[in-house]
């Protein structure tokens, strides 16, 4: 793997790593698109209030107040001096990508690749984990009918191995009664 390349991958990890699951869709916040692309958070915002109409409901959308609550509690968002106003926007795949393209800037557009590619990887982590948990699901299962199996065959040993109940004689000299003979 060449310099270039391993560079390329630490960047990739980095956007990837600015992914969060909001509302059950994987997006990036405005204030980490804003780093990313190497502008500030109000000229983002400006940049998306200026052309909302290339951004429907399934490319971006804004935090709601307990959503961005949420965030805050887990440190995803700053909750230093000079915070912001109002909850972040939050960009799918496909809004990142517009976002690059209206803030077009060399380094928005060599970002929203980068973007892009962070998100595939994380499509095709997420495909190979849901593939793992179908072959640990189909194990269990093999290991559950062979658990019983196992627990029956152990049962018929035991009896097998216990001596079989034998009727007992009596110790010494048995007298028969002389109406018998």
């Amino acid at each position: 793997m060449s310099e270039g390349s391993l560079s390329l991958w630490a960047e990739e990890d980095l956007v990837a790593r600015r992914i969060l699951l909001v509302r059950g869709q994987k997006v990036m916040l405005d204030a980490d698109l804003a780093m990313l692309y190497g502008v500030e958070t109000r000229a983002l915002v400006q940049s998306l209030k200026r052309n909302m109409q290339r951004f429907p409901e399934d490319f971006m959308f804004q935090l709601t107040e307990e959503e961005w609550e949420v965030l805050r509690s887990q440190s995803v968002i700053s909750k230093g001096r000079g915070g912001r106003r109002y909850a972040p926007y939050a960009f799918t795949e496909h809004g990142a990508l517009m976002l690059a393209s209206i803030l077009n800037s060399q380094r928005a557009i060599e970002v929203g690749i980068l973007v892009v590619r962070a998100f595939v990887r994380l499509r095709e982590l997420l495909a190979g984990n849901k593939e793992l948990a179908a072959k640990l699901d189909e194990l269990e299962r093999k290991l559950s009918t062979h658990d019983q199996a196992i627990t029956g065959l152990i049962d018929t040993v035991r009896q097998l191995m216990s001596p079989p109940a034998r009727e007992k004689r009596p110790i010494g000299f048995i007298v028969k009664p002389e109406n018998d003979q």
